[in-house]
């Protein structure tokens, strides 16, 4: 069996510093962590309770862009003169940093190795990586000091300046777009296979603000990979027609389209005709082969059979992750889920009650009496293809999340890295 690989995190800086490469060197901490494999931080200034649980932390001050003596080294090289101190400092670091990355299968080096930050680290690491180092180094390329107006000021001809140039085909090089691997493979007179993009991801749990419960119902409905969320925010009744939904979500599954309804409330467990209704939406589902579109947030209760009841808050997350929300009521007072999806700007799509009529009007997608379930999903369809900024959100939530680059980009990494 292959033994699983151990990573360092290379940095300047990790979390609480606030930066964009330290959350992404916490997202990477994450999401490495999540899926069973070990990873250590490596930074001048930091603290391991900022890290994701489970993180290791190891702190060297002097990796520190902004230690002291860094700063006073900085002062001469930007002039082009090398300091006295700055070889003593190399060496030290190596020593340092050669102790520490002992252990480790794949060293994450984010930006170190091209940008002038610390250049007596970049030597320390050149260094190392030129004994033969036993874990494979990985510059990770979010930014370029020689490809930057605002950083050449502060570059010369010669060492040290020309390790942030140097191309060495033991290191694997990751860039964070095709524009920064055209600029680094430009730089380093590499061709532009030799580097890998691997771009920056999002964590939908943590943008969304999910609590458990709502993280759980994602991950349970596998809604990251769907190309539409439709949610009910309605109780389990008759009144609120939801066979309608279930023939929707059969015609919009017929399209090819990946979605799920959604259906918050539950029925009521004291009610028996409540129940019964229930229980034939799960047969008209199961005829219709929805099982996977149609879900109802009740039927993830425990094993024991108490169903899942989820409150004003959880019901609120799922209007933030939801595409838009479905109303095929054949009765309402009034009709709120049409005012909550209107404040976060959700297309509606409902039978004419009250508040869609009095209030949304012309901003609503009417279904009127007796439309067929397939004429409501050419609606939503041709909404749903027409949407740009649909279209976007489920290229993120499917090909950007920070699970999706792990499983696609990241871990093909890790394994050619064991297994170089």
């Amino acid at each position: 069996m292959q033994q699983i690989s151990k990573t360092a995190l290379v940095h300047y800086s990790s979390p609480p510093t606030v930066g964009g490469v330290e959350a992404v060197i916490s997202a990477h901490a994450r999401v490495l962590l999540g899926a069973g494999y070990p990873v250590d931080v490596i930074s001048g200034r930091g603290d391991a309770g900022a890290l994701p649980e489970g993180t290791g932390y190891v702190c060297i001050p002097e990796m520190d862009s902004q230690n002291p003596k860094v700063l006073e080294m900085n002062a001469s090289l930007i002039e082009g003169t090398v300091p006295p101190g700055f070889d003593p400092a190399v060496r030290g670091l190596a020593s340092r940093l050669g102790e520490a990355l002992s252990g480790y299968s794949t060293v994450m080096i984010h930006n170190v190795l091209t940008k002038h930050f610390n250049m007596a680290l970049t030597a320390a690491l050149w260094s190392l990586i030129e004994r033969g180092s036993p874990w494979k180094p990985v510059a990770w390329v979010h930014d370029i000091s020689w490809t930057s107006e605002h950083s050449l000021p502060a570059l010369h001809p010669g060492y040290p300046w020309d390790l942030l140039r140097r191309f060495d085909p033991r290191v694997q090089y990751v860039a964070v777009s095709q524009e920064r691997r055209a600029a680094l493979a430009g730089l380093l007179g590499c061709p532009e296979s030799a580097i890998r993009v691997i771009y920056n991801g999002v964590s939908p749990e943590a943008f969304y603000s999910l609590s458990a419960v709502s993280t759980r119902i994602a991950r349970e409905l596998d809604l990251w990979r769907c190309d539409l969320i439709v949610l009910l925010p309605v109780r389990v009744t008759q009144a609120k027609n939801l066979e309608l939904a279930c023939r929707v979500a059969g015609s919009l599954k017929s399209s090819g389209l990946r979605c799920r309804f959604i259906v918050t409330g539950p029925p009521d467990p004291h009610d028996e005709q409540s129940m019964l209704y229930y229980s034939s939406l799960l047969d008209l589902r199961e005829n219709l082969g929805v099982q996977e579109e149609v879900r109802f947030i009740f039927e993830l209760g425990s094993a024991g059979g108490e169903g899942l009841t989820i409150g004003p808050q959880a019901v609120a997350e799922l209007y933030r992750i939801a595409d838009a929300v479905l109303m095929p009521s054949r009765r309402e007072g009034f009709g709120m889920p049409v005012l909550e999806a209107g404040l976060l700007g959700l297309p509606v799509f409902s039978t004419p009650v009250p508040a869609s009529v009095e209030i949304g009007g012309a901003t609503v997608h009417l279904i009127t009496d007796g439309m067929p379930a397939e004429t409501i999903s050419r609606q939503i369809l041709e909404w749903a293809r027409s949407s740009r900024s649909l279209a976007m959100k489920a290229k993120v939530r499917q090909g950007f999340t920070w699970q999706a680059i792990f499983d696609r980009d990241i871990l093909p990494l890790l394994r050619d890295a064991q297994a170089g």
